[in-house]
């Protein structure tokens, strides 16, 4: 039997290892905390099509120059004189155009179609978590935003998916018990959403009761000879196989440099809280759109408020300021909302891993022919989990890919 070694424990890792072990293979999972921690519990939880704009677009980079001096705003850049920032940079200016938004909608709503249809697959299979199908409501203050909005949902129709424009009675009639101050809104109906760390302690138990070994273990780097791997350099030990997956999301980018491999690629901090529900008894997933901070419903009785992207180093500081902005933006949105700010020690923070142009990196790479690489999901980690899952393993079985992977290739940048 084949033996595979998945490096990372988060939602993109534990789906390889889900689809590597139905397959027939002998799974190990090796992360530093056992898959019990990471950005794949603290995210907002949304799954669905509806998020097929890249990070890189020519928006994010007008609003990174705007906000850069706001200690409150939703995106920051940490400026720094660091080969591995600038060289991203450089790239994420190079992509932040309507030409590669465009050419990225088809692949974004493509994998997202195939994780969701995977999500209601697992919940029939091994079920154990939410999920609910209420679809995302993004909601507007301003007539230039609504107009913005308008030409969003043309696109997400053009692109096959269900969307409509709402005013402010339908956003009264979807969400009676909140009250709103704003103009209008979209609601992306195929989108739906789960509570991020239900579904991870389900899919460990799951993975854990298949015969998966889950390693907790820092892997730093690998061996290798003749063009293959050969094993996984831990602190204390070496683990040996026949495949392996490097899914470790932002330190995907430091164990890949053992190897000369170059992932361009950063680390993006959000943050989020997670209250009672009574104290903002929305229904939908909520987003509210010149404030880039998301509300989502959770588990029958739990709100969570997220938001920001800080491009920093891991290890910086939390910026308790952007909580502050996040929660002024609920206020400023949903006026009788009532969230008293946290304590410290009830701020999630976490580290997402963006690729330069926004998109994942999934493929085998072409200097080692056993290692499988599938990091870079930026915020859309949780959402595309399963399906790239799915095309690990279809790579590891050397069949073709459910969907086309082109846009995803680990040397896209080399072509140009």
């Amino acid at each position: 039997m084949k033996q595979f070694i998945v490096v990372g424990g988060g939602i993109i890792g534990l789906s390889s290892a889900y689809y590597l072990k139905q397959a027939g293979f002998a799974v190990t999972v090796i992360d530093p905390h056992g898959g019990k921690i990471g950005a794949s519990y603290g995210n907002a939880g949304f799954i669905g099509p509806s998020h097929y704009t890249p990070l890189s677009n020519p928006k994010a980079f007008k609003n990174a120059l705007r906000w850069m001096l706001s200690p409150t705003s939703p995106f920051y850049i940490r400026p720094a004189l660091n080969r591995t920032l600038i060289g991203w940079g450089l790239l994420f200016m190079r992509h932040a155009n309507e030409g590669h938004v465009e050419r990225s909608a088809r692949p974004l709503v493509e994998i997202g179609l195939l994780s969701q249809r995977l999500y209601e697959e697992w919940l029939a299979d091994f079920g154990g978590f939410s999920y609910e199908k209420k679809g995302l409501i993004t909601i507007f203050q301003t007539e230039k935003a609504l107009r913005g909005a308008e030409l969003e949902i043309e696109k997400a129709r053009s692109l096959g998916l269900d969307a409509v424009m709402l005013g402010s009675a339908d956003l009264a009639k979807l969400e009676p018990d909140v009250e709103f101050n704003a103009i209008g809104g979209t609601h992306m109906r195929a989108d739906a959403h789960t509570y991020p760390p239900q579904l991870m302690h389900a899919l460990l138990e799951t993975l854990r009761a298949s015969g998966v070994s889950i390693v907790e273990a820092t892997a730093i780097g690998f061996r290798h000879e003749n063009g293959c791997l050969t094993s996984v350099e831990c602190e204390d030990q070496s683990y040996c196989a026949d495949e392996f997956v490097l899914a470790s999301g932002i330190w995907s980018r430091e164990i890949a440099k053992t190897l000369g491999i170059s992932i361009p690629m950063v680390s993006g901090r959000g943050y989020s809280m997670t209250y009672p529900l009574a104290q903002c008894p929305v229904r939908h997933p909520l987003y509210l759109g010149e404030a880039s901070v998301g509300i989502t419903p959770m588990d029958g009785d739990k709100v969570r408020l997220g938001g920001t992207m800080e491009i920093v180093p891991v290890g910086t500081p939390p910026r308790l300021n952007r909580v502050k902005g996040i929660l002024n933006s609920v206020r400023r949105f949903l006026p009788n909302s009532n969230f008293p700010e946290p304590k410290p020690d009830e701020i999630w923070f976490g580290y997402r891993p963006c690729s330069a142009d926004g998109l994942p990196y999934i493929g085998r790479h072409h200097a080692y022919e056993n290692l499988i690489v599938a990091t870079g999901h930026s915020m859309l980690g949780l959402g595309l989990g399963p399906a790239t899952g799915r095309l690990v393993c279809e790579l590891a079985m050397d069949e073709p890919t459910t969907i086309d992977i082109s846009a995803f290739s680990l040397t896209r940048f080399n072509r140009r």
